[in-house]
């Protein structure tokens, strides 16, 4: 049995990231949950450490909700479905934090630390999205009648395992300025693209009655993983940017994943 994480830890201290993905539960996480966010709004008004942790615990978040769609989609798990619902707020709620904190916060600070500051900004309204995307996922999961084929249910957990590696990446990234996380998740962004594109010619090749709801509920969900994908790839794009000064928007996808 996997074990189910718990990301409320601010990155405050050095932690490496495979630690933090070791140890918790979804029952202790969603009670910790309430203390992070009492404690969070309190710390000083848009003091720039504070902006950069917060976006390193979206992070860490998004990746949680990432993580329990495995659990939902096998076990129908409850405890993961409110694991999942109660990231998408938090995530909600550390977008708003930072938007309203960050006007301030970057006219006290030089070029280096205002750039850092905006890539948090950017971070975290990607994985705001991510959070969002990941919810239409469990609420689709939660309102099936019929048992999804085991087949459908295989690929829908390996792109969630193969998202969750990605945002992994991307705070270890992000803590340690390191540059091969980022061409690591560009990378991996082919096989999120490659699982979804798999089902789609599944089911589209199929001989399906007219108005098949179950099976278009699958496409929505591959979808929805492989536009939260895409999100984490303009998460790589932002680390490369903070890490080189420059941006990856314009360049061949084929040699910025090199």
């Amino acid at each position: 049995m996997p074990r189910k994480i718990a990301a409320t830890k601010p990155p405050t201290e050095t932690t490496d990231i495979t630690e933090s993905a070791k140890t918790g539960s979804k029952a202790s996480r969603i009670a910790s949950k309430k203390t992070s966010k009492r404690d969070s709004p309190g710390k000083s008004a848009g003091a720039p450490d504070d902006l950069v942790e917060l976006s390193l615990r979206a992070c860490l978040i998004a990746r949680d909700a990432a993580f329990n769609v495995r659990d939902l989609l096998t076990n129908s798990s409850r405890m993961a479905f409110l694991a999942i619902k109660d990231c998408e707020k938090e995530l909600d709620l550390i977008e708003r934090q930072i938007d309203e904190r960050l006007p301030a916060a970057i006219t006290r600070v030089n070029e280096a630390r205002a750039r850092q500051l905006l890539a948090s900004l950017k971070c975290t309204t990607n994985l705001e999205r991510i959070g969002d995307l990941v919810m239409s996922v469990a609420l689709r999961v939660q309102s099936r009648n019929a048992r999804m084929p085991a087949s459908d249910m295989r690929q829908l957990v390996e792109m969630s395992a193969i998202l969750r590696d990605m945002l992994d990446l991307i705070h270890k990234g992000f803590v340690t300025l390191d540059l091969e996380c980022a061409r690591k998740v560009l990378q991996m962004d082919k096989n999120v693209d490659h699982v979804c594109h798999a089902l789609f010619q599944k089911h589209l090749a199929e001989n399906v009655p007219h108005g098949d709801i179950p099976g278009f509920d699958i496409l929505l969900m591959a979808q929805a993983l492989e536009r939260a994908g895409d999100h984490t790839t303009n998460l790589a794009e932002d680390l490369y940017s903070l890490i080189e000064g420059r941006s990856l928007r314009h360049m061949p996808k084929k040699r910025a994943s090199q």
